[in-house]
This record gives structure tokens, sequence and C-alpha cells, in this order.
């Protein structure tokens, strides 16, 4: 298998834990389907390379995340422990909340959040369900849809508004999804929320599908128009750092 832009890499294995530990050269190790499940955390000896920065590249694991279908626990597991560090660096680097999220039917269903540093923050815990088209994340997640698509998933009928700013034709968000495309990432202008603003992107695997997304929000007082292009290539960029090691798990 190639990883590329790892660095230098090493099979992990229990028997070899201390001599992979002392290792002070590794950018990445794999973890093969034997020697961790997804059902259970990971061996304190891995968290602690992953402390060190050390990228983990599940080999043989398998993933499956939110559908139309709902989602399937063992593959949300796996994908919030994985992305919790990067999830970590994001929130802190732009002192606002991060949500790692995917979906459910026709809802948002976050997975992972870290709070942000500010006395006043975004709520939004692990559990939360949101919906899809306001929301910064259920755009993301929606960002491959097409007009038909959106019709087949939320009908031909006007979409429920929670604010003055929620997109409530199956046209306009088709539109909006066409831009995040296009842009790479989606925004949320207080569409389900007043006062608050968000930024998210789509995390995809090796084929190009979005199966995740990951964002910040944060009150609209502290995210003016002119930090979105800032907020919005960090969480490009952490998407991408995600995307890279969730599209391994299916080797």
């Amino acid at each position: 298998m190639r990883v590329p832009s790892l660095g230098l890499g090493i099979g992990w294995r229990p028997e070899i834990a201390l001599f992979i530990e002392r290792r002070t050269d590794l950018g990445f190790i794999e973890v093969i389907a034997e020697n961790v499940s997804p059902r259970d955390s990971f061996p304190r000896a891995i968290r602690q390379l992953q402390e060190r920065g050390v990228r983990v590249v599940p080999h043989g694991v398998s993933l499956s995340l939110g559908t139309a279908e709902g989602v399937e626990r063992e593959g949300i597991e796996m994908l919030a422990r994985l992305a919790h560090e990067p999830l970590k660096t994001l929130a802190a680097e732009t002192h606002e909340t991060a949500h790692l999220a995917v979906r459910e039917g026709r809802m948002v269903l976050f997975v992972d959040h870290v709070t942000s540093s500010h006395v006043i923050a975004v709520s939004g815990q692990t559990g939360e369900l949101v919906p899809l088209y306001c929301t910064s994340h259920g755009k993301a997640l929606l960002s491959d849809f097409d007009g038909q698509d959106l019709i087949k998933l939320f009908g031909p009928k006007p979409l429920k508004a929670y604010t003055k700013n929620t997109i409530q034709s199956i046209r306009s968000l088709a539109a909006e999804c066409k831009s995040i495309r296009e842009k790479g990432f989606a925004t949320d202008e207080s569409e389900f929320l007043e006062g608050v603003r968000c930024v998210a992107a789509p995390i995809r695997d090796r084929d190009g599908a979005v199966v995740a997304s990951i964002g910040i929000s944060a009150p609209s007082a502290r995210f003016p128009k002119e930090k979105e292009r800032e907020f919005a290539d960090r969480v490009v960029m952490v998407a991408a750092q995600i995307g890279e090691i969730v599209g391994y798990l299916k080797d």
C-alpha cells in the first residue's frame, strides 16, 4: 500500500510496540485489522504515538459511515478516534468550537466536538441532530447532490424556515451545492440559528465520495465575513488530512 507524504512508516503489532515507541523518526504507523478492533479504543501504545504526532493509518479495517439508511456505530467510532486530534488542532488554531459530523437520513449527526476556548461559545454536543439543508455541515455532506437527488431526499415542497436566511427551495439548495463543490467548503450564514456563522468542508474517501464533514461554529460578532476565507482554508486543509487517513480504511 502506498501512503503519500507521510514519511517513514512501520506496521504496528503488539509484540513490537516497545520497539516502535522508541523510534523517533516515524511519520506514520499502519495498523491492521488483526491487531485492533473497531469496537475497542486504540491500545495505549498507539494513543501515545498519536499524541506525539505520529499518524495512524488503519489497514483492513472497514468503515461504514452515515447514509440515508442511518449510521453504522463501529465505523463512526473509528472515524471519531482517527479524527479527534485534527479536530482538537482545528479548535485550538481557530479558537472556535469544532465539530465532526456524518449524515443520518435527512439530518446531520455530530459524532465528535471540541469546545471553543472562549467564555461565550457555540453549543452543539456529540450525538446532537440538526437539519441537513440549513447548516454548513449538512450542506457539505450534500455537496455532491444535484436537484433530482435533493428532490428524492426532501421532496418537492418548500423546506422549513428556521431563520430569515434559511434556504427554502430545492432549486436554491441545488445551486448552493454546486457552489460548495466549486469552492470546497460550505457556510451557514445564520440559517439555522440566529447570530451564528459556521463553515464546514466535506471529508472524502479515496474514491472521492463524501463520508463525513468537519467545521467550526462561532457567534457572528466574532466571525465576520472577512474571516471566512481564513477559517475556510484551515477547515478544508484539516478535512483533507482526515480524508487521507479515511482513504485507506478500505484497503
